[in-house]
């Protein structure tokens, strides 16, 4: 059985998605971000950078959410949401997953930081503006990566359009343009998976309850 720690509306969405997607049991362990929990002492033993997501397996624990649902896909994909090791696919699908977590999240990733993360006399002013510009520019490389596949790695959905999906529903809770038809369809396409709102009405249940 897994434990998945996490909070609404932050990248243990992402994992929860997976779970959802492969049919895998697993507990949820809400992690209070609001009152401080991911600053205890407690978590702070599980998780050394006081982040969610947070995954508890019977053989240890991981973090970072990419590397979480590349786990998950390796040992319960059952041959589906990722490529096979070695070949091409799987290398490009390595390609697609790095860019969305080192170029399409993070203009989103520095807007929140310097919002309301970091201590103020840290916070930048203007840092918005820049993050516009940023997500703007790292979504015209995603709209020409992806091309006129129906998804991130090809025809075939994988852990990577989790990624890409979450980040994509972030930029449009944060008010950014996806402006691109081919993009807009492909994030309606993907968020509209049930998985993705089980995984959505799980979280927020914990949280309201």
């Amino acid at each position: 059985m897994y434990t998945l720690y996490g909070y609404p509306k932050t990248r243990s969405m992402r994992v929860a998605w997976a779970l959802e997607e492969m049919n895998i049991p697993y507990e949820y362990q809400l992690v209070d971000l609001k009152k401080g929990a991911h600053l205890s002492d407690d978590f702070a033993a599980l998780s050394p950078t006081a982040k969610v997501p947070l995954l508890k397996t019977p053989e240890g624990l991981l973090s970072e959410s990419a590397a979480i649902v590349t786990y998950l896909a390796d040992k319960h994909g059952a041959g589906k949401f990722i490529p096979q090791p070695a070949s091409f696919a799987r290398g490009h699908f390595a390609q697609m997953l790095c860019f969305l977590i080192t170029e399409l999240e993070q203009p989103l990733w520095n807007k929140a930081k310097h919002t309301f993360i970091l201590p103020e006399q840290y916070r930048l002013k203007g840092m918005a503006d820049s993050a516009k510009y940023e997500f703007e520019k790292a979504l015209k490389a995603f709209c020409s990566l992806l091309e006129n596949n129906e998804y991130v790695a090809g025809e075939e959905f994988t852990v990577a359009d989790i990624i890409a999906g979450h980040i994509l529903a972030w930029a449009k809770s944060e008010g950014m343009d996806l402006t691109f038809d081919h993009v807009r369809n492909y994030a309606d396409r993907v968020l509209q998976r049930p998985a993705y709102r089980h995984a959505w009405e799980r979280e927020n249940t914990y949280l309201a309850g």
